[in-house]
């Protein structure tokens, strides 16, 4: 029997893939103000594992969670994906 993954799966755009195989990816998600009640783009930057530096600035992927490959670098670029928002 599989042990079913409990890794956190995320979606976003590709900003900067200047490192070696390392890409710089940001996550947007919307937020409601709790006043205001106007919706809010909220991004986070994360950097993540490029493997053999397929990935380029502009492409839409999804990330996942894994082992600390690095003192910043926790997430591995798994597939693209299309254009979110």
């Amino acid at each position: 029997m599989e042990k079913k993954s409990k890794k956190r799966k995320l979606s976003g755009e590709v900003v900067s893939a200047k490192m070696q195989k390392t890409a710089v990816v940001v996550v947007k998600r919307v937020k409601t103000h709790p006043l205001y009640h106007k919706r809010m783009v909220l991004s986070s930057r994360f950097k993540a594992e490029n493997p053999d530096n397929k990935f380029r600035e502009g492409d839409y992927v999804v990330i996942e969670e894994t082992r600390p490959m690095s003192k910043g670098k926790r997430w591995l670029i798994i597939g693209k994906t299309k254009q979110l928002i």
